[in-house]
């Protein structure tokens, strides 16, 4: 099976809106995670610890609110991933599996097909969490999702609690991530023969 060769992906990104420098490696390390957005910053080292990801992320926006930093993050994590697994050979390819957290149940799945599509059904009873809007979290995993080329289907079981929805929503992509981002094989999984 290809485990001899670390996957990592290096994005450096700076715009009039935000700065970023991300270091991801699918395959483990330390997550040291910092945005100036505690809530998002407690959601990526949760996402980090439970896909088996190393992470090194800084991040600073524009300041005037969230949207843009919160976004960037989602476009520069994308890319990261998608540099990562390179031709995808030997990957699971399909994860899956429901997160619950006390009110809180998320279904997720994912499919590293190289067709970008998110189906984003969660909603929240409140429109902050600290610093974090609610309504940046679909709008993190669409960019996530299209700069990784993956499709996400994230969908609410139950819950009402929103820092437990939140929760949930990234440790369920994270656990499916993770089934998925797996190495099982040698072979690229695909009737095609690629998977761009």
């Amino acid at each position: 099976m290809a485990t001899d060769v670390r996957r990592r992906g290096t994005i450096s990104r700076t715009t009039k809106e935000t700065a970023i420098e991300l270091s991801l490696d699918l395959d483990g390390g330390t997550a040291e995670i910092a945005t100036g957005v505690d809530f998002f910053d407690h959601m990526l080292h949760a996402l980090a610890k439970h896909a088996g990801i190393g992470l090194q992320l800084r991040a600073k926006g524009d300041g005037m609110d969230q949207h843009h930093l919160i976004e960037d993050v989602g476009i520069a994590l994308g890319k990261a991933i998608h540099d990562a697994l390179g031709e995808k050979r030997g990957i699971a390819r399909f994860g899956s599996g429901l997160v619950p957290l006390d009110d809180a149940l998320i279904a997720a799945s994912v499919d590293i097909s190289g067709r970008p599509y998110l189906n984003f059904r969660v909603t929240f009873l409140r429109e902050d969490l600290g610093q974090m809007p609610t309504e940046m979290i679909g709008e993190f995993f669409r960019a996530l999702t299209d700069n990784a080329k993956i499709t996400l289907h994230l969908i609410q079981m139950n819950g009402y609690v929103a820092h437990h929805v939140c929760e949930a929503t990234f440790k369920a992509f994270a656990r499916a991530f993770a089934q998925a981002k797996a190495v099982v094989g040698d072979e690229i999984p695909s009737t095609k023969g690629v998977l761009e």
